[in-house]
Protein backbone atom coordinates (compact mmCIF):
# COMPACT_ATOMS: atom_id res chain seq x y z
CA UNK A 1 0.00 0.00 0.00
CA UNK A 2 2.94 2.34 -0.32
CA UNK A 3 2.61 5.08 -3.05
CA UNK A 4 0.54 8.32 -3.03
CA UNK A 5 -2.93 9.21 -1.64
CA UNK A 6 -5.08 11.56 -3.08
CA UNK A 7 -7.78 12.53 -0.80
CA UNK A 8 -11.47 13.96 -1.89
CA UNK A 9 -13.19 16.14 0.21
CA UNK A 10 -10.21 17.80 2.05
CA UNK A 11 -11.73 21.21 1.80
CA UNK A 12 -15.48 20.10 2.81
CA UNK A 13 -16.66 20.80 6.46
CA UNK A 14 -19.23 17.74 6.92
CA UNK A 15 -17.48 16.35 9.73
CA UNK A 16 -14.02 17.63 8.15
CA UNK A 17 -13.03 13.63 7.36
CA UNK A 18 -11.21 14.71 4.61
CA UNK A 19 -8.78 17.40 6.29
CA UNK A 20 -8.35 15.37 9.21
CA UNK A 21 -7.61 12.27 7.02
CA UNK A 22 -5.11 14.12 5.13
CA UNK A 23 -3.72 15.21 8.20
CA UNK A 24 -3.49 12.23 10.08
CA UNK A 25 -1.68 10.54 6.70
CA UNK A 26 1.27 13.44 6.15
CA UNK A 27 1.66 13.02 10.47
CA UNK A 28 2.92 9.27 9.51
CA UNK A 29 5.38 10.44 6.41
CA UNK A 30 2.37 9.19 3.90
CA UNK A 31 2.34 10.84 0.68
CA UNK A 32 -0.90 12.72 -0.27
CA UNK A 33 -2.51 14.61 -2.77
CA UNK A 34 -5.70 16.66 -1.96
CA UNK A 35 -8.48 17.00 -4.92
CA UNK A 36 -9.81 20.44 -4.45
CA UNK A 37 -12.43 22.77 -6.73
CA UNK A 38 -10.51 25.90 -5.38
CA UNK A 39 -7.50 26.79 -3.32
CA UNK A 40 -8.72 27.42 0.32
CA UNK A 41 -7.47 28.55 3.59
CA UNK A 42 -7.50 24.95 4.09
CA UNK A 43 -5.99 23.76 0.98
CA UNK A 44 -2.73 25.97 1.25
CA UNK A 45 -2.30 25.11 5.14
CA UNK A 46 -2.54 21.06 4.17
CA UNK A 47 0.26 22.13 1.46
CA UNK A 48 2.61 23.40 4.08
CA UNK A 49 1.90 20.34 5.96
CA UNK A 50 3.47 18.79 2.83
CA UNK A 51 0.02 18.16 0.23
CA UNK A 52 0.28 18.46 -2.97
CA UNK A 53 -2.68 20.08 -4.40
CA UNK A 54 -4.47 19.28 -7.16
CA UNK A 55 -7.53 21.50 -8.71
CA UNK A 56 -10.40 19.42 -9.96
CA UNK A 57 -13.71 18.60 -9.91
CA UNK A 58 -15.75 15.25 -9.50
CA UNK A 59 -17.76 15.63 -11.94
CA UNK A 60 -15.38 16.56 -14.91
CA UNK A 61 -13.18 13.45 -15.91
CA UNK A 62 -10.52 15.25 -17.70
CA UNK A 63 -10.05 17.08 -14.26
CA UNK A 64 -9.61 13.71 -12.61
CA UNK A 65 -6.86 11.97 -14.88
CA UNK A 66 -4.18 13.79 -13.77
CA UNK A 67 -4.91 14.39 -10.22
CA UNK A 68 -4.95 10.15 -10.16
CA UNK A 69 -1.91 10.40 -11.93
CA UNK A 70 1.08 7.76 -9.96
CA UNK A 71 -1.64 7.59 -7.45
CA UNK A 72 -1.68 3.84 -5.48
CA UNK A 73 -5.21 4.65 -3.74
CA UNK A 74 -7.58 7.09 -2.98
CA UNK A 75 -9.86 8.69 -0.65
CA UNK A 76 -13.42 9.13 -2.04
CA UNK A 77 -15.61 10.92 0.19
CA UNK A 78 -18.91 12.94 -1.26
CA UNK A 79 -20.86 15.18 0.49
CA UNK A 80 -24.67 14.98 1.73
CA UNK A 81 -25.93 16.09 -1.51
CA UNK A 82 -27.04 15.59 -4.87
CA UNK A 83 -24.69 13.91 -7.56
CA UNK A 84 -22.63 11.25 -6.42
CA UNK A 85 -23.54 8.50 -8.92
CA UNK A 86 -22.33 11.05 -11.81
CA UNK A 87 -19.34 11.63 -9.67
CA UNK A 88 -18.61 7.91 -8.80
CA UNK A 89 -19.36 7.22 -12.35
CA UNK A 90 -16.31 10.01 -13.55
CA UNK A 91 -14.07 8.95 -10.64
CA UNK A 92 -14.60 5.13 -11.64
CA UNK A 93 -13.87 5.43 -15.14
CA UNK A 94 -10.63 8.06 -14.66
CA UNK A 95 -9.44 5.34 -12.35
CA UNK A 96 -9.57 2.97 -15.80
CA UNK A 97 -7.99 5.31 -18.52
CA UNK A 98 -4.99 5.20 -16.11
CA UNK A 99 -4.68 1.82 -16.50
CA UNK A 100 -2.85 1.35 -13.40
CA UNK A 101 -4.72 -1.08 -10.25
CA UNK A 102 -5.69 2.21 -7.55
CA UNK A 103 -7.73 1.20 -4.97
CA UNK A 104 -10.94 3.08 -3.99
CA UNK A 105 -11.58 3.50 -0.13
CA UNK A 106 -15.12 4.87 0.01
CA UNK A 107 -16.65 6.69 2.85
CA UNK A 108 -20.37 5.44 3.10
CA UNK A 109 -23.42 6.16 5.47
CA UNK A 110 -25.88 4.23 7.20
CA UNK A 111 -28.57 5.59 4.88
CA UNK A 112 -26.77 3.74 2.03
CA UNK A 113 -29.38 0.84 0.97
CA UNK A 114 -31.52 0.10 -2.56
CA UNK A 115 -34.72 0.42 -0.31
CA UNK A 116 -34.02 4.01 1.97
CA UNK A 117 -36.63 6.52 1.81
CA UNK A 118 -33.89 9.00 1.42
CA UNK A 119 -32.62 9.50 -2.04
CA UNK A 120 -29.24 10.27 -1.31
CA UNK A 121 -29.06 6.98 0.82
CA UNK A 122 -29.98 5.42 -2.46
CA UNK A 123 -27.55 7.34 -4.26
CA UNK A 124 -25.17 6.60 -2.38
CA UNK A 125 -25.33 3.03 -2.36
CA UNK A 126 -25.72 2.78 -6.17
CA UNK A 127 -22.72 5.33 -6.23
CA UNK A 128 -20.97 2.02 -4.88
CA UNK A 129 -22.56 -0.10 -7.27
CA UNK A 130 -21.34 1.84 -10.06
CA UNK A 131 -17.90 1.61 -8.85
CA UNK A 132 -17.71 -2.36 -8.26
CA UNK A 133 -19.42 -2.58 -11.92
CA UNK A 134 -16.08 -0.73 -13.26
CA UNK A 135 -13.96 -3.29 -12.02
CA UNK A 136 -11.77 -1.38 -10.22
CA UNK A 137 -10.11 -2.24 -6.96
CA UNK A 138 -13.40 -0.87 -4.06
CA UNK A 139 -13.45 -1.03 -0.64
CA UNK A 140 -16.42 0.37 0.87
CA UNK A 141 -16.18 1.99 4.57
CA UNK A 142 -19.94 2.33 6.31
CA UNK A 143 -20.16 3.96 9.20
CA UNK A 144 -23.65 3.20 10.83
CA UNK A 145 -23.51 6.33 13.10
CA UNK A 146 -24.77 9.96 12.91
CA UNK A 147 -22.08 12.46 12.97
CA UNK A 148 -21.36 14.96 16.21
CA UNK A 149 -20.89 17.80 13.75
CA UNK A 150 -24.68 17.43 12.49
CA UNK A 151 -25.58 18.91 15.98
CA UNK A 152 -24.40 22.46 15.30
CA UNK A 153 -25.46 22.46 11.80
CA UNK A 154 -28.63 21.45 11.93
CA UNK A 155 -29.51 23.02 15.22
CA UNK A 156 -27.12 25.84 15.49
CA UNK A 157 -29.85 28.40 14.53
CA UNK A 158 -32.41 26.85 16.37
CA UNK A 159 -30.31 26.67 19.72
CA UNK A 160 -29.10 30.35 18.89
CA UNK A 161 -33.38 31.35 18.60
CA UNK A 162 -34.97 29.39 20.98
CA UNK A 163 -32.81 26.90 23.23
CA UNK A 164 -34.25 24.38 21.46
CA UNK A 165 -33.27 21.36 19.59
CA UNK A 166 -36.02 20.38 17.04
CA UNK A 167 -36.44 17.43 15.05
CA UNK A 168 -38.45 14.22 13.87
CA UNK A 169 -36.15 11.86 15.54
CA UNK A 170 -38.46 11.45 18.96
CA UNK A 171 -36.92 9.78 21.40
CA UNK A 172 -34.82 7.32 19.36
CA UNK A 173 -31.79 6.35 20.57
CA UNK A 174 -29.20 6.79 18.19
CA UNK A 175 -25.79 5.74 16.98
CA UNK A 176 -23.06 8.66 17.06
CA UNK A 177 -19.45 9.39 15.84
CA UNK A 178 -17.11 11.88 16.20
CA UNK A 179 -15.92 13.11 12.35
CA UNK A 180 -12.56 12.70 13.17
CA UNK A 181 -12.97 9.30 14.68
CA UNK A 182 -14.57 8.35 11.33
CA UNK A 183 -11.69 9.41 9.82
CA UNK A 184 -9.38 7.26 11.90
CA UNK A 185 -11.04 4.44 10.55
CA UNK A 186 -10.47 5.49 6.86
CA UNK A 187 -6.68 6.37 7.65
CA UNK A 188 -6.72 2.54 8.71
CA UNK A 189 -8.46 1.28 5.63
CA UNK A 190 -5.77 3.05 3.60
CA UNK A 191 -3.23 1.68 5.82
CA UNK A 192 -4.07 -1.22 7.40
CA UNK A 193 -6.20 -2.61 5.00
CA UNK A 194 -5.87 -6.07 6.66
CA UNK A 195 -7.91 -5.21 9.81
CA UNK A 196 -11.06 -5.00 7.44
CA UNK A 197 -12.59 -8.15 6.00
CA UNK A 198 -14.30 -7.95 2.33
CA UNK A 199 -15.14 -5.46 0.28
CA UNK A 200 -17.22 -3.85 2.89
CA UNK A 201 -17.03 -3.19 6.09
CA UNK A 202 -19.94 -1.52 8.94
CA UNK A 203 -18.03 -0.20 11.28
CA UNK A 204 -20.86 0.86 14.61
CA UNK A 205 -20.59 4.18 15.91
CA UNK A 206 -19.29 5.20 19.64
CA UNK A 207 -22.23 6.02 21.48
CA UNK A 208 -25.94 5.61 22.00
CA UNK A 209 -27.38 8.87 22.56
CA UNK A 210 -31.58 9.99 22.25
CA UNK A 211 -31.72 13.57 21.59
CA UNK A 212 -32.84 14.46 24.76
CA UNK A 213 -30.04 13.58 26.38
CA UNK A 214 -27.96 15.33 23.98
CA UNK A 215 -30.06 18.65 25.28
CA UNK A 216 -29.41 17.40 29.00
CA UNK A 217 -24.95 17.62 27.65
CA UNK A 218 -26.03 20.89 26.17
CA UNK A 219 -27.20 21.92 29.23
CA UNK A 220 -24.66 21.84 31.01
CA UNK A 221 -21.87 22.84 28.56
CA UNK A 222 -23.75 26.18 27.72
CA UNK A 223 -24.89 26.81 31.19
CA UNK A 224 -28.68 27.50 30.91
CA UNK A 225 -31.78 25.10 30.43
CA UNK A 226 -31.80 23.77 26.35
CA UNK A 227 -34.95 22.10 25.32
CA UNK A 228 -35.65 19.08 23.51
CA UNK A 229 -38.90 19.01 20.82
CA UNK A 230 -39.87 16.85 18.83
CA UNK A 231 -41.74 17.68 15.45
CA UNK A 232 -42.70 15.94 12.15
CA UNK A 233 -41.09 15.13 9.39
CA UNK A 234 -42.69 17.50 7.55
CA UNK A 235 -42.11 19.96 10.02
CA UNK A 236 -38.35 19.14 10.15
CA UNK A 237 -37.77 19.90 6.62
CA UNK A 238 -39.83 22.92 6.31
CA UNK A 239 -37.10 24.00 9.19
CA UNK A 240 -33.86 23.00 7.66
CA UNK A 241 -34.94 25.01 4.30
CA UNK A 242 -32.84 27.46 4.34
CA UNK A 243 -30.51 25.90 7.29
CA UNK A 244 -28.80 23.31 4.98
CA UNK A 245 -29.12 22.36 1.10
CA UNK A 246 -32.17 21.15 -0.56
CA UNK A 247 -31.00 17.74 -0.91
CA UNK A 248 -29.67 17.46 2.88
CA UNK A 249 -33.08 19.15 3.86
CA UNK A 250 -34.67 15.97 2.41
CA UNK A 251 -32.30 13.74 3.46
CA UNK A 252 -32.17 14.17 7.11
CA UNK A 253 -35.70 13.80 7.97
CA UNK A 254 -36.02 10.83 5.65
CA UNK A 255 -33.42 9.13 8.01
CA UNK A 256 -35.03 10.42 10.86
CA UNK A 257 -38.70 8.77 9.20
CA UNK A 258 -36.73 5.42 8.70
CA UNK A 259 -35.11 5.58 12.60
CA UNK A 260 -38.51 5.66 13.49
CA UNK A 261 -40.10 2.57 11.63
CA UNK A 262 -36.83 0.33 12.02
CA UNK A 263 -34.78 1.80 15.07
CA UNK A 264 -30.78 2.14 15.22
CA UNK A 265 -29.33 0.22 12.01
CA UNK A 266 -26.79 -1.36 14.66
CA UNK A 267 -25.51 -0.56 18.16
CA UNK A 268 -22.22 1.80 19.10
CA UNK A 269 -19.49 -0.31 20.18
CA UNK A 270 -16.65 1.79 21.34
CA UNK A 271 -14.55 -1.12 22.14
CA UNK A 272 -14.39 -2.14 18.33
CA UNK A 273 -13.42 0.72 17.87
CA UNK A 274 -10.35 1.29 20.31
CA UNK A 275 -9.86 -2.12 19.08
CA UNK A 276 -9.31 -0.74 15.71
CA UNK A 277 -7.55 2.29 16.29
CA UNK A 278 -5.69 2.11 19.75
CA UNK A 279 -7.23 5.32 20.66
CA UNK A 280 -10.67 5.94 22.73
CA UNK A 281 -13.11 7.64 20.67
CA UNK A 282 -14.30 11.18 21.11
CA UNK A 283 -17.48 11.53 23.60
CA UNK A 284 -20.11 14.00 22.52
CA UNK A 285 -20.04 15.79 25.73
CA UNK A 286 -16.26 16.34 24.91
CA UNK A 287 -16.82 17.85 21.10
CA UNK A 288 -19.65 20.05 22.38
CA UNK A 289 -17.15 21.00 25.34
CA UNK A 290 -15.07 21.89 22.74
CA UNK A 291 -17.08 24.10 20.25
CA UNK A 292 -18.95 26.23 23.49
CA UNK A 293 -17.55 28.90 22.05
CA UNK A 294 -18.86 29.35 18.65
CA UNK A 295 -22.08 28.00 19.94
CA UNK A 296 -22.17 30.84 22.19
CA UNK A 297 -20.84 33.39 19.19
CA UNK A 298 -23.80 32.44 17.37
CA UNK A 299 -26.18 33.15 19.98
CA UNK A 300 -25.13 36.33 19.96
Amino acid sequence: MNGTILVTGAGGRHGSTGTHLARRLLEQGVPVRILVRRESDVSRTLQALGAEVAVGDLHDRRTLEPALEGVAQGYFAYPVTGGVVSAAANWAEAVRRGGRPIRTVVLSMAPAHPDHPSALGRAQWLAEEVLRWAGIDVFVLRVMALFHENLPLLHGRSLADDDVIRNAFGASTLAWINGQDAAELAVLALTRPELFDGPLAEVPGTELLTHQEIADVLTGVLGKPVRFESISVEAWRDELDGVVNADMASHIPHVAAAVLRRGTSMAPDPSRYTQLTGRQPVALSTYLGSIKDTLVNERR
